[in-house]
This record gives C-alpha cells, sequence and structure tokens, in this order.
C-alpha cells in the first residue's frame, strides 16, 4: 500500500483496525558508471519495498533519495551528511509512532549509508519496534556497483539504461579475502581511484531476466526472515 495514494479517514481507520508496518526505502544518488543513471540505488530499493509492501500488506512510504555518497567524488554524487540521514530517519519514526504506526522497517539501498544507519539504531528507544536491513544481504550471490547484480536489476525495472556505454570495472577475481578487505577500504575513502570508471563489476552481460529472478530472492527472502514478522 503506497502511503501517500491514501485518504486521510480512510487510512486512520486502517491503522485502528490492526498494527500495521511502515516501510522506509533508503537509497542515493550517485554515479554507476556510463551506463546507469544516478538514481539508480533509490530506483532499485524503491521497487524492492514497492514488491515486499505487496507481500506483507505494509504502508510503503516515500523513499529517501539522499544518502552519504561522498566516497565517489569526484564523480558525480548528492550527498548529505551521516547526521543529516540519522536526524531525517529519527523525524520520520517519531512521526509514524505518533500517527499509531509502530513497527517500522528501514530498507537500504546503499552501502555508503550503513554508519549513518547503525548510528540511528543505536539512538532508539527500546521499546520501539524499528528494524534496519540492506537489500543486497538478502541475495544469494556477491554484490557489485553497477555491475552485472546491479545492471541486470535496472533492465527489469527502468527503461533508462544504457547498454551501448556498459563496460567492464573493477574485478576482484583471483585476488585473497584479504586483498578484496583491503579494496574495499579505499574504495570507502575514494571510489573512482579503485575502479577507475565508477564501475565495480562486469555489467556487459546483464539481463532483465536476471533482475527479476534476483529481485523475486531478495524479496522472498525478506519474507521468509522471520525477525521481520516482529
Amino acid at each position: 500500500m503506497i502511503i501517500r495514494d491514501q485518504f486521510d479517514p480512510d487510512l486512520r481507520k486502517i491503522i485502528k483496525k490492526k498494527k500495521q508496518i511502515a516501510i522506509i526505502p533508503v537509497g542515493s544518488i550517485e554515479q554507476h558508471g556510463p551506463h546507469l543513471p544516478i538514481s539508480t540505488d533509490s530506483d532499485i530499493v524503491t521497487e524492492i519495498a514497492l514488491k515486499l509492501s505487496e507481500k506483507n500488506n505494509g504502508f510503503l512510504l516515500p523513499t529517501i533519495n539522499y544518502g552519504i555518497s561522498d566516497e565517489h567524488f569526484p564523480f558525480f554524487n548528492l550527498s548529505i551528511k551521516k547526521s543529516t540521514l540519522s536526524m531525517i530517519l529519527e523525524d520520520i519514526c517519531e512521526s509514524l509512532v505518533k500517527n499509531g504506526i509502530s513497527r517500522i522497517l528501514i530498507i537500504n539501498g546503499h552501502y555508503g549509508n550503513l554508519d549513518s544507519l547503525k548510528r540511528f539504531e543505536k539512538k532508539q528507544k527500546k521499546n520501539r519496534k524499528i528494524k534496519i536491513v540492506s537489500y543486497w544481504k538478502y541475495m544469494d550471490r556477491e554484490f557489485d556497483h553497477a555491475g552485472n547484480v546491479e545492471t541486470s536489476i535496472m533492465l527489469a525495472i527502468s527503461k533508462n539504461v544504457n547498454m551501448k556505454k556498459a563496460k567492464k570495472g573493477f574485478q576482484t577475481n583471483g585476488m585473497s579475502k584479504q586483498e578484496i578487505l583491503k579494496i574495499n577500504k579505499l574504495a570507502q575513502k575514494s571510489f573512482p581511484k579503485v575502479t577507475g570508471n565508477g564501475v565495480w563489476g562486469d555489467p556487459t552481460k546483464s539481463s532483465a531476466r536476471l533482475g527479476r529472478k534476483i529481485i523475486k530472492e531478495v524479496v522472498d527472502n525478506l519474507v521468509k526472515e522471520s525477525n521481520l514478522t516482529y
């Protein structure tokens, strides 16, 4: 249920009738190589949140499109401070609780948001039923950035993909876990320096079919996760 499309009297009746869960997607605006739009993270997490809300009859809130993406500079990004994202979520959740919605699920769509989300989580009162998940942890494959996974998902949900410009990016094939860990830390400081073209992975063989499969996999795993039932 998309909450912004609802009417006040009906909405209040629904909330009073039974305990509702609100779903808040959190994305980012940042470069995703030459072939994907800067809205990619927000587009993907919005789609996953929508599919999940259809499965569990949750209230889908508008996506928070701005995240923490400074590591992508000098490639384009629109970033907010970690404290800002944390405060925005704090205010939204307080307002939801005030309006009778106490069960809240925050779905994260961007790795750079993690520190801010952890900060927010620590501030929460024990009686609040708030959970935070990152959607890529619910897929049985290695995640990427503008690589095969993200590109396939975007092909499944968006027409704004230019596969003619898709090129292979940085890949970890043959690297040890320690080497990958070291590279990850460097990428958190400067993603362009590590990847060169802003792509982590290989998008050239991506497909909408794979994208639909991944979305279904993520949503099904989220539904099955027992602790999401509160």
